[in-house]
């Protein structure tokens, strides 16, 4: 079958454990010329037994599911069909859902009080490459990296992520040329950084390093 446009309609499954509003979003989905709803799932290992059998084009995966949740479900499709997007579909606004969804592979966020137009370009978005995240879903997930960035500063007094990781190489006994073959970087570069370490721990030597690193649990304690 082909959409008025030419092409193959977007095969999607539903994978909601509320059984009205599954059928309700499939009978909304169905209504779109360009849109075919190839299957329903009451829970994430229905939902990823579907996409082994029917082989959509995009899931629309809630999160909070029986048997399996929608994590877990979206982590079993995209080890196995990593072709297969994945928009999460959920009521849930919550920074670690938001998170883990999209570190688990989810390709969108939406939330399911979005319109149905919205759902439907979104649906289209996603189809075509691109990545759909709701505005508020976006704010929230800039706050909460900005979070993770100053908390980040505030334990490791300031220092970036490169700096961070050169303190853990001098603080396991290893010398600049060392440092500067494995991060590809000048042994001028690994000098200044280690320079600018020390100004801002405060400290004189590789010894202060090394229990500094040993503090922040940055190298083993023997």
């Amino acid at each position: 079958m082909e959409t008025e446009q030419g092409g193959s309609p977007i095969r999607v499954v539903i994978a909601d454990d509320q059984r009205l509003l599954r059928e309700g979003l499939a009978s909304i989905l169905s209504a779109e010329p360009s849109i075919a709803v190839v299957g329903l799932a009451a829970n994430g290992r229905e939902a990823v037994d579907l996409a082994g059998q029917v082989q959509p084009d995009i899931i629309l995966m809630d999160i909070r599911m029986p048997v399996m949740d929608g994590i877990e479900a979206i982590q079993a499709i995209k080890a196995s069909w990593p072709a297969v997007k994945v928009i999460i579909l959920t009521s849930f606004l919550s920074d670690g859902y938001v998170v883990e969804g999209l570190m688990a592979g989810a390709d969108g966020y939406v939330l399911k009080d979005t319109s149905p137009a919205a759902l439907i370009s979104s649906i289209h978005t996603v189809h075509a490459g691109g990545q759909v995240i709701e505005s508020g879903v976006a704010q929230r997930v800039a706050a909460l990296l900005a979070k993770q960035n100053h908390d980040r500063n505030e334990c490791y007094d300031g220092m970036t992520t490169r700096e961070v990781q050169l303190l853990a190489m001098v603080a396991r006994g290893m010398v600049a040329k060392e440092i500067a073959h494995t991060l590809r970087i000048s042994e001028k570069t690994v000098r200044n950084h280690i320079s600018n370490i020390y100004r801002k721990l405060g400290i004189y030597d590789r010894s202060q390093a090394v229990i500094y690193a040993m503090k922040k649990g940055l190298v083993a304690m023997d």
